[in-house]
């Protein structure tokens, strides 16, 4: 029963995430919005919302349904801390995995940004040159996240007074009305823009409400597949005894940013690296800043020693991309894929710390 609960979950995740990206492409072309709006603002959010409802139900439940504050505490701040920790370390390396994996079908090969032109790289001339990924979107998406993140994680080492930490909510939220302030308008016009919605058949030019109606069907199944999959995970995690922190940091992470990465390896398989990487490094700066602000006022918000160190790991991995973006030399797929080894980093900590 728990292997068709996955097989069931990963199937309507997959589908979920084909129908959202062309979707939200039609979407963004119609209203005349810029890569970084569409990759870094609307996917990122509207993918973001399988992990955010889980400490959001796990903590509100608690407090206003009745249960175990403590357990649902844990799982809320674990849920919280995993998905940027993910995002910031395996699903970069899944967007550099899959540029190198279709590195034969794309333009520009392993390439995410071209900076020189080279032997080994035709395409790379002098008028192909920083075409491949908007490089001060994404910058500004990690900057940002390496910045709030930084402070939630801060915030975590010692107790602190109630007002304190209801005085940097109020900045998470501004901090982040500031950044979709600023997304809206970043990015430059979208390119080659579907012409055909998925679910419309008919040969008239899709309505808005339809492209709207396709997007909200495929949030509907993200949502819905993600639950499901994450009750397969504690179901199986239970009968393990696995404890539900771990749990919710490794697990349910993995299991509801599979439309971030999902959507990312089919914009990357196109060659639209600032809407795969703008997915990924959106979600990033939302679940850095909304998510957090459950944890802060709804929880103790004590970090232990497993929370600081995925934290740590993200920020050290979410800091050498960073780097590459800023440094002159070209950025490539193996730069990305180094995230997968603060990820693998993780899980032998964890293991350690579950033995």
């Amino acid at each position: 029963m728990v292997v068709l609960e996955f097989a069931g979950a990963l199937a309507a995740i997959l589908a979920a995430a084909y129908l959202f990206t062309n979707a939200v492409e039609m979407l963004g072309g119609r209203m005349e919005l810029g890569q970084g709006a569409v990759g870094s603002v609307l996917a990122a959010v509207g993918t973001a919302l399988p992990e955010t409802m889980i400490p959001i139900v796990a903590i509100l439940g608690a407090a206003l349904v009745g249960g175990d504050a403590e357990v649902a505490g844990e799982i809320g701040v674990g849920a919280i801390l995993g998905a940027p920790f993910l995002l910031a370390t395996l699903a970069m390396f899944v967007v550099g995995a899959s540029a190198y994996g279709y590195r034969n079908r794309r333009q520009h090969g392993i390439e995410i940004r071209c900076r020189e032109e080279r032997a080994d790289f035709p395409w790379c001339t002098v008028s192909a040159r920083d075409v491949t990924v908007d490089e001060e979107t994404i910058a500004r998406d990690v900057l940002f996240f390496l910045i709030f993140f930084a402070l939630a994680v801060a915030v975590g080492v010692v107790a602190l007074p109630f007002a304190v930490k209801v005085g940097v909510a109020v900045l998470l939220v501004a901090a982040y009305a500031y950044y979709v302030r600023r997304a809206l308008a970043s990015g430059g016009a979208l390119e080659e823009v579907p012409e055909r919605l998925t679910l419309w058949r008919l040969a008239s030019r899709p309505p808005t409400w339809a492209i709207i109606g396709q997007l909200v069907l495929a949030l509907v199944l993200i949502v819905v597949g993600a639950q499901v999959f994450v009750e397969a995970v504690e179901i199986s995690s239970e009968a393990i005894g696995l404890p539900a922190g771990l749990v919710a940091l490794v697990l349910a992470p993995l299991a509801t940013e599979l439309p971030e990465k999902l959507n990312s390896l089919i914009w990357v398989r196109d060659g639209k690296d600032t809407l795969a990487l703008g997915n990924i490094t959106g979600a990033m700066v939302f679940q850095s800043t909304i998510p957090v602000i459950f944890g802060l006022l709804f929880t103790p918000w004590v970090l232990g020693p497993i929370n600081l160190y995925s934290a740590a790991l993200a920020l050290i991995s979410g800091t050498l991309v960073y780097v590459a973006l800023r440094s002159k030399g070209p950025l490539h797929s193996g730069q990305l894929m180094i995230g997968g080894i603060f990820y693998l980093a993780f899980l032998v900590g964890a293991v350690f710390a579950v033995l």
